[in-house]
């Protein structure tokens, strides 16, 4: 019986110590997971709209799969292989991320882009890479459209570029 009371005192807790939406703080504002992407008017097309409202967007270990995109993780490798020319006397290595939300019409938008070196540190790589990068993950179009419980959502998807010497040398996920 003990251990049963610890256990939901346990999980009370929990639930109530998880923060789900925009709370103010010392130092400001703070959105309901890191990670979340806002809409930003000076970078963002207006037309790119999401249909459940910010608080609802999946982030994607909700989902539980990779890119989910139309011909799966090959397309989206050879499309980069075939599209991306290396920067050649360029000795960056690391990792660039982009992130962006998928919207319930399957149209990706709000781009954001991370970069680290080989040892996780944020750096900046040449633009022509990044650029590149950015232009190609763009261009996708035929990105899925989701369900849960038979509604269609929107979710947050990420494609993590492996660097070695301005090569593309890997795609995760």
């Amino acid at each position: 019986m003990r251990k049963s009371l610890l256990n939901i005192s346990i999980l009370i807790s929990m639930l109530y110590s998880c923060q789900t939406e925009k709370k103010s703080g010392e130092k400001g504002d703070y959105l309901r997971w890191v990670g979340d992407i806002e809409q930003n008017d000076q970078i963002d097309p207006p037309e790119f709209k999401i249909c459940n409202g910010d608080d609802n967007i999946f982030q994607y270990f909700n989902i539980g799969e990779g890119p989910v995109y139309h011909g799966e993780k090959s397309k989206i490798v050879h499309t980069f292989h075939s599209k991306y020319n290396p920067i050649t006397g360029n000795n960056e290595n690391g990792f660039i991320r982009i992130r962006f939300v998928v919207n319930c019409e399957g149209t990706a938008g709000r781009f954001r882009v991370l970069q680290s070196d080989d040892t996780y540190q944020e750096t900046e790589f040449d633009q022509a890479i990044v650029s590149q990068l950015l232009n190609i993950t763009k261009g996708f179009e035929n990105w899925e459209v989701l369900k849960i419980n038979e509604t269609v959502v929107d979710y947050y998807m990420y494609l993590i570029f492996k660097i070695a010497d301005g090569q593309l040398i890997e795609i995760l996920p």
